[in-house]
């Protein structure tokens, strides 16, 4: 295995001097040891093509550059990857987790379809790619062909399989906040009452179905920055269908822009609430480095109310305000991380995807024959 510092040195070495990406466990060392500085700035994306334009910005100015994320979010970077990278000539230098790979069983089912497609995707692309060895050697033989790549503008894609690169073991885990995930999504469940709930993806996902399992919720597996607009589209569809979006501020920030359509739609059946720890907590709990003014930003794009809370109590309050008011409403609550052991067990240990999604399917048609539709 590489150790993370031997990562970071090596790439050092080589003058890359800015990092970014979106955060994967695979890289959770590497990444940590960058956010404590003197071996170059890590700066977290909103999601993996703003990240992929961001390092290319940095070449363009004459800095070199890494990017670091998870296979599932390729889908993401493809535009700027083809548009941008490929056609200007820009050298890239990618580090590229292989989630579902090469054992599709051994990881969580959203990640089978990319994991045993994604070295054909690349060759599609007449994109130039390593798969990188677990040993330290291996990273400099690597790297010394990358510069190859690099000096023909051609982007490089390094594609990391599991416990190829270490953990950094230097920082000690956060401790349990009074008010963190759990606590919030138990003072949330009462509120739930008939409504059709989209959970994100990670943790959040698999916190409801640990502490508010129902057939009326779909928890997300992937498409991570989606559940919102998942939510509009079921809102839209069925204005007499009472819908809740229950997302992460990783997830949120991913695709800011689904807020402003939600306000623009304006489905007054639609509740946000939007799950703020500053982390990215089912990856390591790197920063998300992003502050906002939910309340404010709220307003600005359309919702009809907009309140950010930090208690049990004060999310309690704001779902009681709002129970009978038209929406859409955003109420965010600014909470802890849950701290080391509060891992919560995955939705798919007890269900497949298709048959979760064939519960809340069904879940959903009696309630619209309810509504006479």
């Amino acid at each position: 295995m590489i150790e993370p510092t031997f990562f970071c040195d090596e790439l050092a070495r080589r003058s890359v001097e800015f990092y970014t990406g979106v955060p994967c466990s695979f890289f959770q060392g590497p990444i940590s040891l960058l956010g404590q500085g003197g071996r170059g700035r890590y700066v977290a994306a909103a999601n993996e093509g703003a990240a992929l334009a961001m390092a290319t910005g940095a070449e363009l100015a004459g800095t070199r550059s890494a990017v670091m994320l998870q296979n599932s979010g390729f889908g993401n970077l493809l535009n700027p990857l083809t548009s941008l990278v490929m056609t200007f000539r820009v050298p890239a230098l990618v580090f590229m987790s292989l989630r579902g790979w090469p054992d599709p069983a051994a990881d969580e089912p959203q990640h089978a379809v990319m994991g045993a497609s994604q070295h054909a995707l690349l060759d599609a692309l007449g994109i130039d790619r390593w798969t990188l060895p677990p040993t330290e050697d291996g990273l400099v033989d690597v790297l010394d062909q990358v510069e190859h790549s690099r000096a023909e503008g051609r982007p490089a894609f390094v594609l990391v399989p599991k416990n190829t690169v270490g953990v950094d073991d230097g920082t000690a885990p956060p401790a349990a906040a009074p008010f963190g995930r759990r606590q919030a999504l138990s003072a949330l469940a009462p509120h739930l009452g008939d409504a059709a709930v989209y959970a994100t993806t990670g943790f959040i996902s698999r916190e409801l179905y640990s502490v508010a399992h129902r057939p009326d919720n779909f928890y997300m597996q992937g498409s991570m920055g989606h559940a919102l607009s998942l939510g509009v589209g079921s809102a839209l569809a069925d204005p007499m269908l009472r819908t809740v979006v229950i997302d992460g501020d990783g997830a949120a920030l991913m695709h800011l822009g689904s807020c402003a359509v939600t306000g623009a739609a304006a489905p007054p059946n639609l509740t946000h609430v939007v799950l703020d720890n500053g982390a990215y907590e089912s990856t390591g709990a790197q920063q998300t480095l992003a502050t906002v003014d939910w309340d404010a930003f709220g307003r600005s794009v359309g919702y009809r109310t907009a309140r950010t809370v930090s208690t049990a109590d004060g999310l309690d309050a704001a779902m009681r305000d709002i129970a009978d008011a038209a929406g859409p409403h955003l109420v965010v609550a600014r909470i802890g991380l849950d701290g080391p052991g509060q891992t919560p067990p995955r939705v798919t240990s007890g269900h497949s995807p298709f048959e979760l999604r064939c519960t809340f399917s069904e879940s959903l048609t009696l309630k619209r024959s309810s509504h006479g539709r």
